[in-house]
């Protein structure tokens, strides 16, 4: 009971310090929903590379062609390769004569050309697709499946399939650091608002220490008024994330440049990153106002 009541107290002096000193909480405010605005922006840049990289891997397959000297037996000897590879994580197998077939129903033009094509005279090879557990180890896996014997052509869009993962894993890692380096920031803006505060308020815990307050009852409003200040903070930060990626999402209709870079959809992920985001303004709010309480007076 004796810490429930000391609770309410402090939540009480808490809201009765920020409104005191509005102008600082107003600061603190301020530099808390600018720096999470930019946070939101970040989280969600990142979560959605991350999501582009799952399509990729979910779509990318690597096309094995057999040479035209490989006989049924043969294609089975490749199926083991392929199958003992670590990194092979599904695959499917078309002889040359499903090959055929699928293209002829695909287009007429191919219909007609292949028509007259049979047997040996068809340049058309046994294939194996071959999805991959690691998109970023394609390479790898590709040039093990290329020194198979009777594989003749491995193909899986290199060079472009390398940039765009060397891209987007470039992206995503700048993104963890930028959303690290903002909150760190704001900890530190905090800490400095914090004390301002504390600085003014001196005397009234010189008198608290006096009565024989402890530290934990001295520092608890501190707290709790960052904790207040990183939910204020968070409000502008939530409203944007919430309208302003729904807004992004509907303008480039749920896409970008093509539809293998697919966005998240809007629900449930603007509600995720919003809670995350309040949690993020709330950490900050209370570790600034702790950090500022501790290494500013000394407590």
């Amino acid at each position: 009971m004796k810490l429930f009541r000391m609770l309410k107290r402090s939540i009480r002096d808490a809201f009765k310090s920020a409104i005191r000193n509005f102008s600082l909480s107003l600061a603190s405010i301020s530099c808390i929903t600018i720096t999470l605005i930019i946070v939101a922006i970040a989280i969600m840049a990142s979560l959605n590379v991350q999501n582009f990289t799952k399509v990729i891997e979910k779509d990318l397959t690597i096309v094995v062609f057999l040479d035209n000297e490989a006989t049924p037996e043969d294609a089975e000897l490749v199926k083991k390769e392929i199958k003992n590879n670590s990194n092979v994580e599904s695959y499917t197998f078309k002889s040359k004569d499903e090959v055929k077939k699928q293209m002829q129903e695909e287009s007429d033009v191919f219909n007609t050309v292949l028509d007259g094509w049979e047997g040996k005279e068809s340049p058309l090879k046994d294939t194996f697709q071959v999805k991959v557990k690691k998109v970023e180890d394609i390479a790898k896996t590709a040039n093990k499946i290329k020194g198979i014997e009777h594989v003749s052509v491995v193909r899986y869009g290199e060079g472009m399939v390398d940039k765009m993962v060397s891209a987007f894993s470039s992206i995503e890692k700048a993104t963890y650091i930028v959303v690290i380096a903002l909150v760190v920031v704001t900890v530190f803006l905090i800490i400095n608002t914090i004390k301002l505060t504390i600085s003014a308020r001196r005397r009234e815990i010189s008198i608290m220490r006096l009565v024989g307050a402890s530290n934990f009852t001295i520092k608890t409003p501190f707290i709790i008024e960052g904790m207040i200040l990183g939910l204020f903070g968070s409000i502008v930060p939530v409203i944007f994330t919430t309208y302003g990626y729904l807004a992004f999402y509907n303008h480039f209709d749920g896409h970008l440049f093509s539809d293998l870079i697919r966005l998240i959809k809007p629900e449930p992920f603007i509600y995720n990153t919003s809670v995350v985001v309040v949690i993020i303004g709330i950490l900050v709010g209370m570790v600034g106002s702790a950090g500022a309480v501790r290494k500013y007076l000394k407590i």
